[in-house]
């Protein structure tokens, strides 16, 4: 049984691939197509999963798409017709509704077919289900408390339930327009931070920081008797014109959402040009500290109905990796499984898998252990594009490989590691990285000014083999998909500054030898010659999506100061005169 799950029409499109309850492949449109965030149809991604099935459109037997129109129907009517919205305003929506309804034409232009031809019967996943379901149900958990949280997704933010072997229960929802998700974002529009997807900004910077504006900001958004959260309509624009959105090519963008009531309480928010202050600073710091006292109110609050000491979280909220770290110790859970595609792109993955569980019935037998779904190519083909473009490269075996990699890093080198299938979500964990020497005080210095042009407060992360987590980190968890920002032990902090955050934690990867073999490998060669078990580990890219192929990572290496590429057993290195 094959089943094609799709994201469409809405931030990060992707596709992926489930047959007979097991994951085959998945990928997010903007690694294709090399438009961040990519919010159109995935043709693209739907091509890459026939073809790396080696099937065809024919083959499917359910494309199931995770969005559900007809969901909230009578809350949403309400809501226009007390709000009174523009008529843009509900035009554009109806215009993306009616987009999701035609999913089975889209896929039928995509094939140039009729879409009669097409057999697979289509299903639609509401928003958050597929979030829980893109947690739950490839965690290893057979019983757990399920959280989702994010911005909005069929006229929903928040979402709670139980999961159990292969079916999940619905506890509570909180619907539009209260939101934890639009509250982040409206503090990352007022920093200045205008492009989709820019919150992860705000908790790198909310690190440099004091909370004295919390108190200030509890007029915005307050905790609630119910174990939720309210927000302050004269703060929010959307409470009265919804939430204006733009697909200009496929990118997203979201209209200000915040009112001139935030300058009463913050003054004038901040010009994207303008140099970011202590008052800049100190803002980012306490919306972050209270996201996380009301997911931490919301979470105490699930645990009482719940009574389960295993957890699983989804949504675009669930990407706040600082907040991840801190959750086992502010609640009573004492297991956390935060999947590798908790944003949006992920969505396509947990639609598949709630249709074979949930409505299926089919039992479980698949446990998200990495996040390698994506694009692979063997050495001949990595080979002719380099013939092609008359690179030199020299080819070894692993020893000689790992050895030389390790040393050239150890030399203050910076490399560029592309192996295996590339990583579905938003984190690079070793198949398509920029690695470097963690021991570094200068490591920052060097990426900025020869690859990565980026915020100065912004950490790159520590990958870890995973048996030496207590040895370097406070809280032994392990974190495979570079979910959750731990603390870093006093004495270790100036042995490994270049991923030592201002406030003493990491971003940290726990690499495991099975699920990343040749990663593990290169880290070990790394600790023989340095007695550390780490590496700085950052995505391999240059202000654009991660590289995907070849060609791509060769371009990156080439308009870049990078030092050495590695593409399987391939290395080229820059020359000392270049």
């Amino acid at each position: 049984m094959y089943i094609l799950g799709v994201n469409a029409f809405h931030g990060d499109s992707s596709a992926a691939l489930v047959k007979d309850g097991n994951l085959v492949c998945a990928i997010e449109e903007e690694r294709l197509r090399r438009v961040k965030h990519w919010a159109g149809f995935p043709s693209q991604s739907i091509k890459f999963c026939l073809d790396t099935a080696k099937i065809s459109i024919y083959d499917i037997d359910y494309i199931v798409l995770s969005r559900d129109t007809k969901v909230n129907l009578y809350h949403k009517i309400i809501y226009t017709l007390r709000n009174r919205l523009s008529y843009k305003t509900i035009k554009d929506r109806l215009i993306n509704a009616n987009q999701v309804k035609s999913t089975k034409k889209h896929i039928a232009d995509v094939f140039q077919i009729k879409e009669s031809s097409i057999s697979a019967k289509l299903y639609n996943v509401e928003h958050h289900r597929s979030h829980l379901s893109s947690s739950f149900f490839v965690s290893e958990f057979k019983k757990s408390a399920i959280l989702s949280i994010d911005g909005f997704g069929d006229f929903t933010s928040t979402m709670t339930g139980i999961g159990h072997n292969n079916n999940m229960k619905i506890l509570e929802s909180i619907r539009y327009p209260y939101s934890i998700g639009v509250f982040y974002t409206a503090v990352t529009q007022f920093l200045g931070f205008n492009n989709y997807g820019d919150e992860y900004k705000v908790m790198g910077l909310s690190s440099y920081g004091n909370p004295i504006y919390l108190n200030d900001f509890r007029k915005i958004i307050y905790t609630t008797n119910d174990g939720f959260f309210k927000l302050n309509r004269k703060y929010f624009k959307h409470f009265s014109n919804g939430i204006a959105m733009q697909w200009d090519n496929g990118l997203p963008i979201i209209n200000s959402i915040f009112t001139s009531q935030w300058k009463k309480l913050f003054g004038d928010p901040r010009n994207s040009e303008e140099k970011i202050s202590q008052r800049h600073i100190d803002l980012a710091a306490s919306a972050q500290k209270l996201t996380e006292e009301i997911v931490f109110h919301i979470l105490n609050h699930l645990y009482k109905k719940t009574n389960l000491k295993n957890l699983c979280i989804a949504g675009g909220v669930a990407q706040n990796s600082v907040l991840n770290g801190k959750i086992l110790s502010n609640t009573p859970f004492e297991n956390l499984y935060v999947s590798p595609c908790a944003h949006d792109g992920g969505t396509s993955i947990g639609a598949a898998f709630y249709l074979y569980h949930q409505i299926l019935n089919n039992k479980r037998s698949f446990n998200m252990q990495h996040s390698f779904y994506g694009v692979s190519y063997d050495e001949p083909n990595i080979i002719n594009i380099l013939n092609d473009k008359k690179i030199n490269y020299v080819t070894l075996n692993d020893d000689l490989l790992f050895d030389k990699v390790s040393k050239k890093i150890i030399d203050g080198g910076v490399v560029g590691w592309f192996q295996g299938k590339s990583e579905f979500g938003p984190r690079a964990l070793g198949n398509r990285s920029i690695l470097m020497d963690p021991r570094r005080n200068d490591a920052k210095e060097i990426l900025n000014k020869k690859i990565k042009i980026r915020e100065d407060f912004r950490p790159f992360a520590p990958s870890i083999i995973k048996e030496f987590i207590s040895d370097y980190f406070v809280e032994d968890q392990l974190s495979p998909f570079m979910e959750r920002v731990l603390n870093i032990k006093d004495e270790k902090k100036h042995i490994i500054p270049a991923v030592t955050h201002i406030d003493g934690t990491g971003r940290l990867q726990t690499v495991d030898r099975v699920q990343h073999s040749r990663f593990h490998a290169l880290i070990s060669k790394f600790h023989e010659l340095t007695g550390i078990p780490i590496l700085l580990n950052t995505s391999f890219n240059e202000n654009e999506p991660i590289v995907n192929t070849p060609a791509e990572a060769i371009d990156c290496f080439l308009r870049t100061k990078m030092d050495m590429l590695v593409m399987e057993n391939i290395i080229i290195e820059r020359s000392d005169n270049e």
